[in-house]
């Protein structure tokens, strides 16, 4: 959330007032940034790749934020999920409920531990009832795992690491 506000905040400011000329940066400094990679408006705009560098610091996310997503409607449910050819584990969940706050991090965590050999996909039952009536959901936290577009186990509750991992390894195998 507070990624998004900062990103809108950037957004909403014109773009000369962030434009700053630029001298040649030293050596040293193109060096360590040498790595970034430039996406931004501001950074297009700038003279040389070198500059763009030095000029602008990539957004980036964890392992855990590529592996993890929340669904948006039916539709990207049916492209991201039942059409996954990696198996994925979906996080039925309430802004509300406690017990999901603590589950929700903890899984995404056991995830990103996976190393991309399985997907999570978060579904809030508030925004998406037709989901959670059709797989059956009827207490929160709960969550299936699906593989080639069918459920293949499922948890209802909140689980210690343990029980998420031997979970997972049931689902991605050994």
């Amino acid at each position: 959330m507070a990624q998004k506000l900062l990103l809108r905040l950037f957004q909403s400011v014109p773009l000369k007032h962030l434009s700053v000329p630029l001298r040649s940066p030293p050596s040293s400094l193109l060096s360590r940034v040498s790595a970034l990679s430039c996406h931004t408006v501001l950074c297009r705009s700038l003279p040389t790749t070198a500059a763009r560098a030095a000029a602008t610091r990539t957004f980036s996310t964890t392992q855990v934020f590529r592996d993890t997503f929340n669904v948006q409607d039916g539709d990207d449910f049916q492209d991201r999920v039942l059409k996954s050819q990696k198996p994925v584990v979906v996080d039925f969940h309430a802004q509300w409920c406690g017990p999901c706050k603590i589950l929700g991090p903890r899984l995404e965590k056991m995830v990103a531990k996976q190393k991309g050999r399985v997907l999570m996909a978060k579904v809030d039952i508030d925004d998406h009832t037709d989901l959670a009536l059709e797989y059956e959901v009827s207490a929160v936290p709960t969550v299936l795992a699906l593989k080639n577009g069918s459920v293949v186990d499922k948890f209802v509750g909140i689980k210690d690491e343990d029980q998420l991992e031997a979970f997972l390894k049931k689902l991605v195998g050994p």
